[in-house]
């Protein structure tokens, strides 16, 4: 009898409910590219869809808007600056010599400028180092979405034998045995005091504090049509049409949470082999763009260097698979000078 799931998925052994899971995801992505295009069109023709009905820009502008600042008490104020603290001490690593700020530096966009992660004895880890801006909102965390919480994705880097690798009893004593740390401590933890708990508490307080900066493009959203430059808008423009970026990429945050195989070449299985990904797919977690020039190399393995690199692979530098996304089926046409518009626009981010 012939097989009912399609060439890709033979090719990648998928059952019928992944192969379910996988086309909804498509059609999801294909839905908002396919929205993104429309809009576009009208951007393209100068005008209005009809009188009064809002401008393209206006549209733009309201899906990229930044939300109301997050509301926190006292409190949690108070736990956010202890978890600031904590985050540079580096009585939290085994060795007394590394903290989280080690790798997520705040000059770097809370990443490194590292190809790949360095552990503890100096040795490459399996993948790039992701930035920490903008988490309060996101749905799973890590590169491949295994850790569903802040708290629980702390907990591992502080763990891990080749990263800090806490000695918690004696991290727990030398915190305890500093008076400002333990008033620190009582005064936002009051019945948990210094444990492995409360300290994976205020990281995580501060890590959903971590909101990247006001820039040039937010000053356009706001309504400052001298914000960006013209490049920089033709840039948008294709950001937000022909490139099809906005289709994993929108919102404020400039990422849709999502997991997709981008053809990046690795042996890394990613998503794959944690509950919830799809058999065969390496997928990976699409990466918030804010404060992207901050940020390079890119991808998870840390394999292009710079923005104009990014935007060569998407331009038929990448691998081509079954397992790809709905945007990558065709290469990115773009010019010269479009690219270098495109890359502009993402430096305003």
């Amino acid at each position: 009898m012939r097989s009912m799931r399609p060439r890709w998925a033979r090719a990648t052994g998928m059952t019928m409910t992944t192969i379910a899971s996988v086309l909804r995801a498509r059609a999801m992505r294909a839905a908002i590219a396919l929205s993104a295009v429309a809009v576009v069109s009208v951007l393209g023709a100068g005008g209005v869809e009809s009188e009064g009905s809002p401008a393209p820009d206006q549209i733009w502008r309201s899906i990229f808007a930044r939300p109301a600042a997050r509301a926190v008490d006292e409190i949690e104020a108070k736990r956010q600056a202890l978890g600031a603290a904590l985050f540079s001490d580096a009585r939290l690593s085994r060795d007394g010599d590394r903290s989280c700020a080690s790798c997520h530096r705040p000059e770097s966009g809370y990443s490194d400028g590292l190809r790949l992660a360095r552990g503890r004895d100096g040795t490459a880890l399996k993948r790039n180092t992701p930035h920490l801006f903008n988490l309060a909102e996101g749905k799973a965390f890590y590169w491949d979405g295994r850790e569903p919480t802040l708290e629980s994705q702390a907990r591992v880097p502080l763990t891990a034998e080749n990263e800090l690798a806490a000695d918690w009893a004696r991290t727990l004593a030398d915190l305890g045995a500093d008076p400002e740390m333990r008033a620190q401590f009582a005064a936002v933890f009051p019945d948990g005091g210094v444990s492995e708990d409360t300290v994976i508490a205020a990281l995580a307080a501060y890590e959903r504090s971590l909101v990247s900066p006001v820039t040039a493009f937010d000053r356009w959203v706001a309504g400052d049509e001298a914000a960006l430059s013209e490049p920089e808008r033709r840039g948008f423009r294709i950001f937000v049409g022909k490139g099809g970026c906005v289709g994993c990429h929108g919102g404020w945050r400039m990422a849709d949470d999502g997991f997709h195989d981008i053809g990046v070449a690795s042996d890394d299985p990613g998503r794959s082999v944690v509950a919830g990904g799809a058999a065969g797919i390496p997928a990976f977690k699409t990466p918030g763009l804010r404060q992207v020039s901050k940020t390079a190399p890119y991808m998870h393995n840390g394999s292009l260097a710079t923005l104009e690199d990014v935007v060569a692979h998407y331009a038929g530098g990448h691998l081509k698979r079954p397992s790809l996304g709905p945007n990558l089926v065709q290469d990115l046409e773009l010019d010269a000078r479009e690219r270098a518009a495109l890359v502009a626009f993402l430096k305003t981010l």
